[in-house]
């Protein structure tokens, strides 16, 4: 089987290295040390603040330095997730694919091709042969999860997908920077209008009734302009927690990439 490192621990990237490791191969996740990532109940994002996690029957470990990364990988009992030095990760599991999975949809990434693994990046601004070797589409519709060879994958565009009719106005984003502190916790039923966190000693109220789908980790420094609170208007908490649909087509993507070029 092949090791995969995966940049990014939001939904996508854990669905993708969920997939990954249910299919056997070897992965870790890589991510910043304290990231804002919303989606919390559909990813392995909380083990960088609490040490574990779980996603659909498979745990997520932080592992304490880089020297952990390789037994970890090998023994396949969790996934392990690394906030270190990314080229440190690099040298210690030595990928043989590297998934960029941080969906900076506004970002330019630079370009990561190498002669020592495939890479494959997600979402928008990245180019199939040009700054990596494999792309995956990510937006809705009939590509989503398609494996691009060569060219781009479909610029940032539209409106977020509606859920139960609730378009971008279900989500909260950071108007200031600053501590985002909260003591709610996701799948928690909220009334609109009601406070559920603090962000730069100023209220963030929920703009919706229903289900707490995504909420910034207490603790965790944001910039303006990141989402922070998601509500579910559907107000069934199993919409909080697994893999989403999205996600899961996009993993399905991946594995396709790689069963393709190893």
């Amino acid at each position: 089987m092949t090791t995969c490192l995966v940049r990014g621990t939001g939904d996508v990237g854990s669905a993708v290295a969920h997939a990954l490791f249910t299919h056997g191969h070897e992965v870790l996740l890589h991510d910043s040390p304290s990231p804002a990532h919303i989606r919390r109940g559909m990813s392995f994002v909380d083990a960088l603040f609490s040490g574990t996690s779980r996603l659909e029957r498979v745990f997520g470990k932080k592992a304490r330095d880089a020297r952990d990364l390789l037994p970890m990988t090998l023994c396949h009992r969790a996934l392990p997730l690394f906030a270190g030095d990314l080229e440190e990760a690099m040298q210690s599991a030595r990928p043989a694919v590297v998934i960029d999975a941080r969906m900076r949809k506004r970002a330019i990434p630079d370009a990561v091709r190498s002669n020592s693994h495939v890479t494959i990046g997600l979402g928008p601004n990245f180019v199939a042969g040009g700054n990596v070797d494999l792309a995956i589409e990510t937006a809705w519709g009939d590509t989503l999860g398609a494996v691009i060879t060569t060219g781009p994958t479909q610029a940032l565009g539209g409106e977020p997908r509606p859920i139960d009719g609730a378009g971008r106005e279900r989500n909260v984003y950071a108007q200031w920077s600053g501590q985002f502190r909260t003591a709610h916790n996701i799948g928690q039923q909220v009334s609109q209008g009601e406070v559920v966190a603090v962000l730069a000693e100023r209220f963030i109220t929920a703009p919706l009734a229903g289900c707490i789908r995504g909420l910034t980790h207490h603790g965790v420094h944001v910039q303006v302009g990141t989402k922070i609170v998601e509500i579910d208007p559907r107000s069934d908490p199993a919409t909080c927690f697994g893999l989403g649909e999205r996600p899961a087509r996009i993993a399905a993507g991946v594995l396709e990439a790689i069963a393709g070029c190893t």
